[in-house]
């Protein structure tokens, strides 16, 4: 049966696939998108598609449309984009939610949050499981996100205790692909960026912390999985690739998928940044049936060639 599906920040990295999978799908999408760090050419390909609708709007003010689900994404995900304003940030990440969640109560319909491995902060436990509370500094200059979004699940909690509303979140950790905005920051996309230009590859601290890369379509399987998923199941659920690799290791990884002449420089880490991070996915593997496919290897190759075609090489 055909869904009107309404995805918030659908114009970005991980909603554009979001979109174009839920249309392949056979379902009605509605896009709501403020085009902060989402793109036009991250979607241009769907808009001839009738079933395909774009809304330009911000989600910190209230939205009133017609629909069956909410998959709920709209936030800048990158340092570089959600430390730019960092008010704002707080801002989509809560009153946005407060806003997608009274619309979900309205139309009595289920509501999917796109959480992030950031709710854990600089973990004390490795891996990190869905019961670990995270260790976050409040006041640092992260926190704009990371509390943005532990409060966001807070609220979904309340609105599932007290309004019996049908809630998912799922905790997306590191996540690539084609689409990723080539000046958002994140390490795999400036990796890429760096080698095929061959300009020096930084690595900020000695490149021993960690990090785990799921491919983007292993990820949409995953959140169009737990949207599926039985209503008593709430989740949160971490959706991630728990193959562990070393920054290190994943500059070495794409100067030899690039041919790339780029050396290694190493600078300082930022503040509070995670020394390690690897998702615990048993809940999902019992719960979705769900497991990452893509390899590091095959995955980086596809977003190498993403990348070759946006700069013009």
């Amino acid at each position: 049966m055909k869904k009107r599906i309404l995805v918030t920040g659908g114009a970005g990295f991980i909603g554009s696939h979001l979109c174009e999978r839920l249309l392949s799908e056979g379902n009605e999408v509605i896009c709501v998108d403020n085009f902060y760090t989402g793109r036009k050419e991250n979607i241009i390909h769907l808009m001839g598609n009738p079933y395909f609708e774009i809304i330009r709007h911000d989600i910190t003010f209230p939205l009133y449309v017609e629909v069956d689900e909410i998959y709920n994404l709209a936030c800048p995900a990158s340092p570089v984009h959600y430390q730019f304003d960092p008010v704002q940030t707080t801002k989509t990440s809560v009153h946005g939610a407060i806003n997608m969640l009274g619309l979900a109560k309205r139309l009595k319909i289920k509501i999917l949050q796109a959480s992030t491995s950031e709710v854990y902060g600089d973990p004390e436990v490795h891996p990190q499981k869905e019961d670990y509370w995270g260790h976050v500094n409040p006041i640092g200059p992260r926190a704009c996100y990371d509390e943005g979004k532990r409060c966001a699940e807070t609220l979904f909690f309340d609105y599932h205790r007290q309004h019996k509303l049908k809630i998912k979140v799922v905790r997306i950790f590191n996540t690539y692909g084609p689409r990723m905005h080539p000046n958002d920051g994140r390490v795999v996309s400036n990796f890429i960026v760096q080698a095929l230009k061959n300009e020096p590859i930084t690595i900020y601290g000695d490149g021993t912390q960690t990090r785990s890369f799921c491919y983007v379509d292993d990820l949409i399987d995953g959140m169009i999985k737990m949207m599926n998923s039985p209503d008593e199941f709430t989740g949160p659920v971490n959706l991630g690739n728990p193959e562990e690799y070393t920054i290190l290791e994943l500059a070495e990884t794409i100067i030899k998928l690039t041919n790339s002449k780029s050396k290694i420089i190493f600078k300082p880490l930022p503040e509070n940044d995670p020394k390690r991070r690897k998702p615990d996915i048993t809940l999902a593997i019992e719960k979705l049936g769900w497991e990452p496919r893509v390899s590091l290897k095959d995955g980086l190759k596809i977003t190498i060639e993403y990348f070759l075609e946006l700069l013009g090489f």
